[in-house]
């Protein structure tokens, strides 16, 4: 930085407030600056201001789970949400959630010097291995389940579910099913959860569920069920990909989507609008969920407290796959 500075014909806290506080500088003594920045090739090291400030400023995110869509998009937005505040992330990605292998992510990421740490699980079982690790940084969840004992921040899947069963109903279908993904999943636990209670708020029989295992393999296999049973005039699938394969199936076995069944998704995926019909769905904003667990860990870290538990409400997003029930008089 002094370099910088000597090339420049500045001091070295110039310098500092270039990098740190450009708006505080004049034109064109910043242009001077950065010049001499380009000029040098100089890079801020990471190691000397963590010494010098005691802030790493750099988070932990360890992800369980499969390569889901919304795993994904989570994972994406929060290190966009981190980069926007100045912090970069070290990750750990682990396919299952088992005990050894989430305490040897968390010892790496704690050995870093980590000032926070964010835990993006998909399966039910990773959440008592969360509270059964000694995590002595501040720590954030993404829980759909909504757990209160921790910090949590999540997209309400249960609230998406009964939109998505709501306009069903009220389309005027009174036999709808669901097509479930896998039991071991928070996220399928809860749209299950919202399409039961949904069905029981407006006095509507609930059929058993059909489960799948997020993939269109596992829809087209369940859409032959549905086709063959004729049991629902519509189906929420809780997710686009599985409602992909539910659709290609329905219209193997000559069941037209929405004049004989109606089918909503879950995700929005890019691809939802351009399924054979286009995919009625609830989308799920997260880049709001991004910046809202880097809001809360940040909050932690600077120890201005955060509320338990932070949601985020998804959208219906309505298109040609869902229609009134026909009628046969």
């Amino acid at each position: 930085m002094a370099d910088v500075g000597h090339a420049a014909g500045v001091s070295h806290q110039t310098v500092s407030r270039v990098l740190n506080e450009p708006h505080r500088v004049n034109d064109e003594t910043r242009d001077r600056v950065e010049t001499a920045i380009k000029k040098l090739k100089y890079r801020r090291s990471t190691v000397a201001r963590a010494l010098a400030t005691n802030r790493t400023k750099n988070i932990g995110l360890i992800s369980t789970g499969l390569a889901l869509h919304s795993h994904s998009k989570r994972m994406i937005a929060f290190n966009e949400a981190a980069r926007a505040s100045g912090y970069q992330v070290s990750m750990a990605s682990l396919p299952t959630a088992e005990q050894e292998p989430m305490q040897a992510a968390l010892d790496v990421l704690l050995g870093q010097g980590v000032e926070g740490i964010v835990l993006i699980v998909a399966d039910k079982r990773a959440l008592d291995i969360i509270d059964s690790l000694e995590i002595d940084v501040p720590f954030v969840v993404a829980d759909s389940g909504g757990s209160t004992h921790r910090k949590n921040v999540a997209i309400d899947q249960f609230l998406g579910a009964r939109m998505a069963t709501a306009h069903l109903a009220d389309l005027g279908h009174r036999a709808i099913g669901h097509l479930a993904g896998p039991d071991w999943s928070l996220d399928a636990s809860e749209r299950l959860r919202g399409w039961r209670t949904e069905l029981e708020s407006r006095g509507l029989p609930v059929p058993e569920p059909r489960f799948g295992n997020w993939t269109p393999e596992s829809g087209y296999e369940r859409g032959r069920e549905f086709a063959a049973s004729r049991e629902a005039t519509a189906i929420f699938s809780a997710n686009d990909t599985m409602a992909l394969g539910l659709l290609h199936s329905l219209a193997d076995n000559g069941v037209r989507v929405p004049d004989a069944i109606s089918v909503v998704g879950f995700d929005d995926i890019p691809e939802a609008a351009h399924f054979i019909p286009p995919l009625t769905t609830v989308r799920q904003d997260f880049v709001q969920l991004g910046f809202q667990i880097m809001s809360t860990l940040l909050g932690l870290i600077e120890e201005r407290g955060a509320a338990e538990v932070v949601g985020t409400e998804p959208e219906l997003v309505v298109r040609k796959s869902t229609a009134p029930p026909a009628r046969f008089d």
